[in-house]
């Protein structure tokens, strides 16, 4: 999940229909948006991962919980992702799969940021949940990554003590970019104070592998149906941020890992950002192409 700074712990606001993460502090924020008062941070870029594995009931993916504490989103259910590693762009990294040039026409980008945008991807996928999409050559992928000398790589990356190009070359590795599909993109609004431009992509569990809540921003992890976790969101009983429900409703009508990965190529990566407007004095966010998320604000007062 992208990395947030944690802070006091902060009321999570229910918003009358469904699980929708919504701070009471938005309204505020956008108005200073648009009296000019609150200059937007430039988003940082950031990857996300929506891991599958097949089960008797179908393709069931890999979410956290963020911690109650957490500034950004706490409570909230999410995928593991985090920020891009600025030196992920510097050096060329062991690499298999789709080159850069198609990765960088994919994600519309040029080819150092999008070997950096796809190496996050990787690289947090293995500190959040333990699981690791490189092998030692094009055709194999690693098996169980959860000895004691795994974890002190990992840790190492967390720190950023270590490159992720040292780490693969370390352990003679190369990144499977063939085993992510790029799913959609989305930027955090312009009235957040930490904001993000972040690529979703969909991989499937390696066969040998497992996850673990590796996390230190998670309190809890679990696999789940996309259909479960969307019915918990509109139950209002899981608290989602728009970009993870909005993805798992994409999932849904995929019966499995391999066919849901096979989709990607065809999914729209068209940037979604948030916009905010004022309509007779009300204010009105709406994420475009996303009408469940708008919201209603009153002159002075919560949505």
């Amino acid at each position: 999940m992208p990395n947030g700074q944690q802070g006091q712990q902060h009321a999570q606001p229910q918003p009358p229909a469904g699980g929708q993460w919504y701070p009471p502090e938005w309204p505020d924020r956008i108005r200073a948006l648009a009296d000019g008062s609150l200059t937007p941070v430039d988003p940082r870029r950031a990857a996300t991962v929506m891991l599958l594995r097949d089960t008797p009931a179908g393709p069931a993916v890999h979410m956290l919980r963020r911690r109650t504490s957490m500034a950004f989103a706490g409570g909230a259910y999410a995928y593991p992702g985090g920020g891009v590693d600025p030196r992920d762009a510097e050096h060329q990294v062991g690499w298999a799969g789709p080159s850069r040039q198609d990765w960088a026409e994919r994600l519309g980008t040029d080819p150092a940021v999008a070997q950096a945008v796809v190496c996050a991807a990787v690289r947090e996928t293995f500190e959040e949940a333990g699981v690791l999409l490189a092998g030692e050559g094009p055709d194999t992928v690693v098996g169980d990554t959860t000895g004691d000398d795994w974890e002190a790589d990992r840790l190492a990356l967390v720190a950023r003590e270590l490159s992720f190009a040292a780490f693969l070359d370390r352990r003679g590795l190369v990144l499977r970019s063939d085993l992510l599909g790029a799913w959609a993109r989305w930027i955090t609004p312009e009235f957040e104070p930490r904001r993000y431009d972040t690529w979703f992509f969909v991989a499937a569990l390696p066969e040998g592998q497992r996850t673990r809540n590796a996390s230190t921003e998670a309190d809890r992890t679990v696999w789940i149906r996309p259909a479960d976790a969307a019915d918990g969101y509109d139950k209002g009983e899981l608290l989602m941020m728009p970009p993870t429900i909005a993805t798992l409703r994409s999932l849904e009508p995929y019966a499995g890992a391999a066919e849901a990965l096979a989709a990607a190529p065809a999914q729209e990566l068209a940037p979604v950002l948030a916009q905010a407007t004022l309509e007779d004095g009300e204010l009105v966010l709406s994420w475009p192409g996303h009408d469940e998320f708008t919201k209603r604000v009153r002159p002075g007062g919560p949505a």
